[in-house]
């Protein structure tokens, strides 16, 4: 059987603004995303039915335990909302080959619903546009369009509406990963509490002047001092170890440190290579991450790698 396989990057938001709520629940949002170099691969092959396996990409310290091997998996939504748009039965089997860290605010699960989308018009023929999958892309989650969409970019609304930005250069990047995740939801009703006890009315928001010129001119120290999270206050106080990862980066040189999204992952950018691999064996030295891995960006969004003769295991859906 032919298979297709699909490159997706992980994501760091350089700057997220968090917005009042919507009408419709979510919040008004603004995020610079920035694709970086941990990739998860998702492969794509016939099959009789709709079925997901995982495993930790070689090397790759993820707990895998975490991933949903049901549609609560949005890979296989992913599958299913293409096969409906196609008018086909949902028989693809599908396995992730994951590195991007789990429930860690680097769209992980955002990617791999990504990477299954292209991964299956591919394998089903579908010849769809690029715009066609990021509308699709974005009836699944809010973060699912960047991980097509790739490089650098503003999105504003949900964070589905993109807009590419200029980013010269490469920036070198540690994460630092956390033992268990971090509820999306959970850190967002956080984010309200604490704001609604402040008595802050929070504006729509809008992209940081400072950290878009740093992009541009590819000057690493000012995008450190630009980086920012509207969403890291609740992080800390639903984690507050984090505190102690983002401490421990920022005195071993880091040129910038934030909760990565809603966490727990923490990013630390660095001056270079070399930086960073100092910064990694630091945090891990340090016992306050449970693993430090180094990443560039920006990079391309999911791309097919791959197209040949593959085989997966077989997790069968209800």
């Amino acid at each position: 059987m032919t298979g297709t396989t699909v490159r997706v990057p992980a994501k760091v938001n350089l700057q997220l603004a968090v917005g009042p709520v919507r009408d419709d629940g979510y919040h008004d949002l603004l995020s610079v995303f920035h694709a970086v170099s941990l990739f998860d691969e998702v492969t794509a092959l016939p099959a009789d039915g709709l079925r997901v396996t995982c495993a930790a990409a070689p090397s790759a310290q993820v707990a895998i335990d975490q991933v949903p091997l049901d549609d609560g998996n949005l890979a296989a939504r992913a599958a299913r909302l293409l096969a409906a748009r196609l008018g086909v039965a949902p028989h693809v089997a599908l396995h992730i080959s994951k590195a991007i860290p789990v429930a860690g605010g680097m769209a992980g699960g955002s990617a791999d619903a990504a990477a299954a989308l292209v991964a299956c018009a591919e394998l089903w023929d579908a010849r769809l546009e690029r715009a066609d999958l990021l509308d699709l892309g974005a009836d699944l989650g809010s973060d699912v369009p960047f991980s097509l969409f790739g490089g650098t970019a503003v999105g504003v609304g949900r964070g589905e509406r993109l807009t590419a930005v200029p980013a010269a250069g490469t920036f070198h990047w540690v994460f630092a990963t956390a033992d268990g995740g971090l509820s999306t939801p959970a850190v967002y009703a956080e984010c309200d509490r604490l704001r609604a006890a402040l008595g802050e009315r929070p504006a729509v928001p809008a992209a940081s002047d400072a950290l878009l010129a740093a992009l541009a001119a590819g000057d690493a120290r000012a995008l450190g001092t630009a980086l920012s999270n509207d969403l890291q206050p609740a992080a800390l106080m639903l984690r507050p170890a984090l505190r102690r990862t983002l401490d421990a980066g920022t005195a071993a040189g880091a040129l910038g440190a934030l909760v990565s999204g809603s966490g727990p992952t923490c990013a630390f950018l660095a001056e270079s290579d070399g930086h960073a691999a100092e910064l990694a064996a630091v945090l891990v030295q340090a016992g306050v991450a449970r693993a430090a891995v180094r990443a560039t960006g920006d990079v391309p969004g999911a791309e097919v790698v791959r197209t040949a003769p593959q085989t997966v295991g077989r997790t069968t859906l209800p």
